[in-house]
C-alpha cells in the first residue's frame, strides 16, 4: 500500500501546497482521499486525469472537496473517447447536493451523476473497494466529518486519514494499531481552542499515542500555524516516528 500526498495546506492553499488530497494505491487500485483547493492539478503530477478508481471525502468544507467541480468537468466534457463512465465517489449527506450548488452552472440537476456514482457515508459503515476495506467514523467538526480506516486485505497494513476532527473518542478508534496515521494539527496548543473543530499538535500526539499507532504524519496545518511548534508538540506526546506531510512525500506500508 502507498501514500502519496497530493496537497496537505489547511484551510486555503499555501504557497507550497495545495488543499488536503492523498493518493492510496495497492494492487494498481487507485484511491483518493479528498480533493481540496489546487489538488487536481498537483494530482496530475502523479498519475493520468482518469486513472482513479474511486474517490472518498472525509467532508464537505472547500479546502476538501471544492476541486471536485473541475474533475466533474474534465470527467462530463472528455474530448476523447467521450464522457467517462461514473465513477464511486464516498462522502457524507448530500454531497451530489453540494458539488452542484458550487458548481452552480451544471447542465442539469442530474449531471454530477452521470459522471460521479455517489454513496453515503454513515458511521462506523464498512464497505469494500478493491483491495481496501474501510471503515468511515464520525469525528468531532462543526458538519458531518468522516475518518477513515483504509486496511489493505490481504496483507492486514492499515493507514489512518483524521479528515478534520477534534479530539474524540472515534479518532482513536479508527487510528487503532493503525501503521501509519495522517492526521490534521492546524491549531496551536496555547493559542486557538475551539471545541469540536480542530486538533493541535500535542492532541494528535496524544491520539496517537492511545491508539498505538505505528507512525504518525501531521497535515492540514494553515499558511498561518508554525509546523514547527505543532511538530515538537506532537513528538513529546508520541514516542513513535512523527513528521510532517509535504506534497509529493511518498509511504510504502
Amino acid at each position: 500500500m502507498k501514500l502519496t500526498v497530493v496537497g496537505c495546506s489547511g484551510s486555503f492553499p499555501s504557497t507550497e501546497s495545495a488543499c488536503s488530497s492523498y493518493l492510496v494505491e495497492a494492487d494498481g487500485f487507485r484511491l483518493l482521499l479528498d480533493m481540496g483547493n489546487g489538488a487536481l492539478g498537483e494530482l496530475q503530477r502523479h498519475i493520468g486525469l482518469y486513472d482513479l478508481d474511486a474517490i472518498a471525502l472525509s467532508h464537505l468544507h472547500a479546502d476538501h472537496c471544492i476541486d471536485m467541480c473541475g474533475y466533474f468537468v474534465a470527467r462530463y466534457y472528455r474530448h476523447e473517447g467521450g464522457r467517462c463512465a461514473p465513477l464511486p465517489v464516498y462522502g457524507p449527506d448530500g454531497t451530489e447536493e453540494r458539488l452542484t450548488t458550487a458548481y452552480a452552472d451544471a447542465p442539469s440537476d442530474s449531471s454530477m451523476s452521470e459522471v460521479f456514482a455517489f454513496r453515503r457515508l454513515t458511521p462506523h459503515g464498512g464497505f469494500e473497494l478493491g483491495p481496501f476495506r474501510i471503515t468511515s467514523e464520525l469525528v468531532d467538526h462543526p458538519v458531518e466529518s468522516y475518518a477513515f480506516r483504509i486496511e489493505h486485505k490481504d496483507s492486514g497494513q492499515v493507514l489512518t486519514y483524521s479528515g478534520d476532527t477534534g479530539p474524540c473518542a472515534s479518532l482513536e478508534l479508527a487510528a487503532r494499531d493503525a501503521a501509519l496515521f495522517l492526521c490534521e494539527a492546524s491549531f496551536t496548543d496555547g493559542k486557538e481552542h475551539i471545541p469540536g473543530l480542530h486538533l493541535n499538535g500535542r492532541e494528535a500526539g496524544e491520539a496517537a499515542a492511545r491508539a498505538g499507532a505505528g507512525r504518525l504524519v501531521l497535515t492540514h496545518v494553515p499558511p498561518w500555524t508554525d509546523p514547527q511548534i505543532n511538530l515538537r508538540d506532537a513528538k513529546a506526546a508520541f514516542g513513535g516516528p512523527v513528521e510532517m506531510a509535504r506534497p509529493g512525500a511518498v509511504y510504502e506500508l
